[in-house]
């Protein structure tokens, strides 16, 4: 029996429904639904129990003893949260008792990290997970360095060879997009706020670039299909010799004005693209290029081709956002 944590989450619910898929035994989703309908994300499937965070470990002492794996997405992750406190809270303590736990009972661990541990790239994204080279990053906000922290974290005890789980893996995931972000808001991908624009027929507004090295539109970023995730993450599980610090990305970056015309084109439309100042809050730490590193994954024996923007964008507008029904 795995347990997800963030699993009514985007990609948690995707790892959900994905686990459902192939036949296994009902998940333990440790979540917070609150408000809204972020519930719809796990409507569909069926579950063994729905934790509240809070009393998480109190649960793993009752009923750890069926717990197979840990697939732990949970995460404060808003790049534009400022509690730094509440973002530690959750992002790496409850990391490093997830990881104690796995360690002590012999449970694999598989969790998310971030592109957003790279900061502005100027590093480049070579997922290298020694402490050497994980100390000359620099994560532009306090989500992207919570995920670092723990990073760091983990790789000081696989060095200093202290109690690890039998598996463990960290997923530095790049632009996600796909179906069960709608909860996330501004935080979702443009996919989701270029659609009812393109919908309607009417212009989608995209930022401007303050980088002379970039035109308008033409900032990148590695734009990947979350089931390119899942389909990793399910490999991951199947290949339990296999622990590291991977990227999750395609390899290829693109633009934001590819991103959006794949969007109008998905629906039979031409695109209508303006663009606008990018907000002063965030503009001195804009990324404008991000691109993952396979190298390592591929060493590790991961072979599948990941799919391009364009299909996965037509996937998710066709399948999901122009669908009665847009969850999966």
């Amino acid at each position: 029996m795995f347990l997800i944590t963030g699993g009514a989450g985007f990609i948690g619910s995707n790892v959900v429904a994905a686990l459902e898929e192939r036949g296994l035994a009902p998940p333990v989703v440790c979540d917070r639904l609150r408000a809204g309908d972020k519930w719809r994300n796990i409507a569909k499937r069926e579950l063994h129990d729905l934790v509240n965070p809070g009393t998480l470990f109190d649960f793993l002492e009752r009923k750890g003893g069926g717990i197979t794996a840990v697939i732990h997405m949970g995460a404060v992750s808003a790049t534009t949260e400022t509690d730094a406190d509440l973002t530690l809270d959750t992002n790496f303590r409850l990391s490093t008792r997830l990881w104690t736990w796995c360690a002590e009972h012999g449970v694999p661990f598989v969790y998310a990290s971030s592109a957003a541990t790279y900061g502005g790239g100027d590093r480049g994204f070579d997922d290298d997970a020694s402490p050497a080279a994980l100390a000359e990053l620099r994560p532009l906000n306090v989500y992207g360095w919570s995920k670092h922290l723990f990073d760091r974290w983990v790789m000081r005890r696989v060095a200093e060879e202290g109690a690890s789980p039998p598996q463990w893996v960290g997923l530095k995931f790049f632009n996600v997009y796909g179906p069960n972000e709608y909860h996330k808001g501004p935080q979702a991908s443009v996919v989701s706020h270029v659609y009812p624009t393109a919908k309607a027929g009417r212009t989608a507004r995209l930022f401007k670039s303050h980088n002379p090295d970039y035109p308008d539109g033409g900032q990148l970023r590695d734009f990947v299909w979350v089931g390119d995730c899942v389909d990793v993450m399910m490999w991951l599980l199947d290949n339990e010799g296999v622990s590291g610090l991977f990227n999750c990305g395609t390899g290829t970056a693109r633009s934001f004005a590819d991103l959006a015309g794949a969007v109008y084109r998905a629906l039979g439309k031409e695109p209508a693209i303006e663009y606008v100042p990018t907000p002063e809050a965030i503009r001195e730490k804009y990324q404008y290029f991000t691109e993952a590193r396979l190298d390592r994954l591929r060493a590790a024996g991961y072979r599948r081709p990941f799919t391009s923007l364009e299909d996965g964008v037509t996937a998710y507008v066709q399948g999901y956002l122009d669908s009665p029904d847009p969850y999966r």
